[in-house]
């Protein structure tokens, strides 16, 4: 039995590793995988365990971009080292909105949002404003294409629109990027500090999950919480490359028809098959 868990803890590994950075949500395909691939654990385990596992995903950003997030290196410049102090006081700017409303209403979003049918029409919603965004902006040349040129404002509208990934489906990353996207920053850039933008949010949600779980795990939750961060850790590091690759070459259209079918899919099974 305790192989099948690890099994399933690879499979949700997985999930969160490709989700969490391409804006398909992460949380949604979470919720949804869960529904025929359950942990055998406790609900509040598992509730720890959808936030928990997203460590793993962030701690690839860190690795990936060492040397643009960390300040304090011989090799850098002084000049060098102050504008990663701003580029990180930009990004602290940025989560305020997301941090206030998640500490304020946590427990309520967790129990009237938790569910297939959020999930199933902000699949709908934000794949259809990703088509829409992209089309108008076709022709359009963004005015922000250094993470340089991001001012205190910009990251804090950019924060603005990272509070609806609150809700389950949004996805963290489409809503950040299509906020950016729509403010005038490249994709590339809009991306880079959608990356970023997601530490210090994850690190605190998942904080506050393990608080509220408390710190008292079994053998066997900590073995499964472990390995569904290791696996999310990999299989971001994949992920991350890929996007960053895509987006140099595509717009994010086709991320809207994936949303968009996969929300009409939910849908139908959900309310014909079950």
């Amino acid at each position: 039995m305790l192989l099948i868990e690890i099994m399933k803890a690879v499979i949700l590994g997985i999930v969160e590793g490709v989700t969490e950075w391409l804006p398909i949500s992460s949380t949604g395909h979470m919720i949804l995988v869960d529904q025929f691939i359950q942990l055998n654990m406790s609900e509040a385990f598992k509730e720890m365990f959808f936030v928990v596992i997203q460590l793993g995903a962030i701690i690839s950003v860190v690795v990936l971009y060492w040397n643009k997030l960390v300040p304090v290196s011989f090799q850098k410049s002084s000049a060098v080292k102050k504008d990663t102090v701003v580029l990180w006081l930009k990004i602290l700017t940025a989560c305020i909105p997301a941090a206030i409303i998640g500490l304020l209403y946590d427990d309520q979003i967790d129990a009237q949002f938790y569910n297939y049918q959020t999930v199933a029409v902000t699949l709908i919603l934000y794949g259809i404003l990703f088509i829409v965004i992209e089309s108008r902006n076709k022709n359009s040349r963004p005015r922000i294409n250094n993470l340089s040129q991001i001012t205190y404002k910009t990251a804090m509208l950019i924060g603005v629109f990272q509070v609806l990934a609150l809700i389950p489906g949004t996805s963290r990353s489409g809503a950040t990027i299509l906020g950016a996207i729509l403010i005038g920053t490249s994709r590339t850039v809009a991306a880079e500090f959608t990356f970023f933008l997601a530490i210090p949010i994850m690190f605190g949600a998942s904080l506050i999950k393990i608080l509220k779980f408390g710190f008292v795990f079994t053998n066997t939750e900590i073995l499964i919480l472990l390995t569904g961060m290791i696996v999310a850790y990999i299989v971001s590091i994949l992920s991350i490359k890929f996007l960053v690759g895509y987006i140099q070459k595509h717009d994010f259209k086709v991320f809207g028809w994936y949303r968009i079918i996969l929300g009409i899919i939910v849908v139908l099974y959900f309310l014909v098959l079950v």
